[in-house]
């Protein structure tokens, strides 16, 4: 009897070890972050994937917490296919025909690609823009407005990396997917042709 008790002290010292909590003043990371995207066409909420995706989910949380993300527009609009946002702001231009110029954020580094991660570009998914090369994703960010299996990665080729979802206002983001686009420099017939300002993303606790 003394031996069966001690083996079931002894059993429940790892739950009691896992149960203790994290010493005062110790951060806390959540390990699937949501923020709250606040634009002037709708709210919408993205949950963010840390395990799959940690160095995307890190510089994109930065991104968020420096509020580097408030003003800048939805530049790239293709129904069917994606919404992109978080490179460009809005300037006032008189002398554009339609009365304002896209104007580049600054920023300071490349983010490594996470595209192998077994996220799949799949309707709602939330990825990280880039260039041709692999590793040029910045700020960037896109959301599937369909299944767009092809933006995944290949074995002779890399993919985009899909780094959240959206968990709530898909009908915001499908309403901004089908807004009316036009030219404008630097991008040819998908930039929206009333603004889509992004006035804010927040931290959903």
């Amino acid at each position: 009897m003394r031996l069966a008790g001690l083996l079931l002290s002894l059993a429940l010292l790892p739950s009691l070890g896992f149960a203790q909590e994290a010493p005062t003043g110790t951060p806390v990371t959540p390990a699937a972050p949501r923020v709250r995207v606040v634009t002037n066409a709708g709210n919408f909420v993205i949950e963010l994937d840390r395990g799959r995706a940690p160095l995307t989910v890190t510089a994109f949380m930065k991104y968020v917490n420096d509020g580097f993300y408030s003003g800048v527009i939805f530049h790239r609009v293709v129904a069917g296919f994606i919404a992109q946002a978080g490179g460009y702001t809005m300037k006032t231009d008189p002398t554009a025909d339609d009365g304002f110029t896209m104007e580049p954020k600054a920023v300071t580094s490349n983010v490594m690609n996470e595209s192998g991660n077994g996220l799949s570009n799949l309707r709602g998914s939330v990825g990280f823009a880039r260039s041709t090369e692999p590793h040029s994703g910045t700020s960037q960010f896109y959301i599937n407005l369909a299944d767009n299996i092809d933006l995944n990665p290949r074995p002779t080729r890399w993919g985009y990396a899909v780094f959240g979802k959206v968990i709530e206002g898909m009908e915001v983001v499908d309403d901004i997917g089908h807004r009316p686009t036009h030219n404008k420099d630097p991008f040819p017939a998908s930039v929206p042709t009333e603004p889509i300002v992004i006035e804010r993303i927040e931290v959903v606790e």
